[in-house]
């Protein structure tokens, strides 16, 4: 286990518009923004599309198994990290009957309008994204 503080620098908010990748609007303001480590707070909204992937088999390294689909929905929440540029997002959505998401893809449609906070820290991340017990990594 691993447990470290850190100080917010700043909040960002990415307001995505009908049309719009999530994941690609996201990549695009931490870009423009310059945000090199953050921790994604929030997301809302609600989509035309899903794209997302979850773990699909328990061994180490495990396998990913990719959902792509068509269909309205509400994201009720959108969390995670940005490190050393790159996002790690997961998302969560929910229609009439289910609710459902994993890691967030390409392909993530905006509907009406999209809305997610990123708390930009002055931290290193890298070690954090890594498969398996987080002492084996550290320096």
């Amino acid at each position: 286990m691993l447990v470290q503080k850190y100080t917010i620098k700043n909040l960002f908010f990415i307001r995505l518009n009908p049309g719009d990748d999530v994941l690609a609007g996201i990549e695009k303001a931490v870009k423009d923004s310059n945000i090199a480590n953050a921790v994604i707070l929030s997301g809302v909204g609600s989509v035309t599309s899903h794209s997302y992937h979850v773990v699909g088999s328990p061994a180490l390294p495990p396998k990913n198994e990719y959902i792509k689909g068509e269909r309205p929905a509400d994201i009720v929440n959108i969390n995670g990290f940005v490190i050393n540029g790159r996002i790690h997002a997961h998302i969560v959505f929910s229609d009439l009957n289910n609710s459902y998401g994993g890691h967030l893809e390409s392909g993530v449609r905006i509907l009406t309008f999209g809305a997610v906070t990123l708390a930009d820290v002055d931290a290193d991340f890298e070690h954090w994204d890594h498969v398996g017990r987080i002492e084996d990594v550290l320096p």
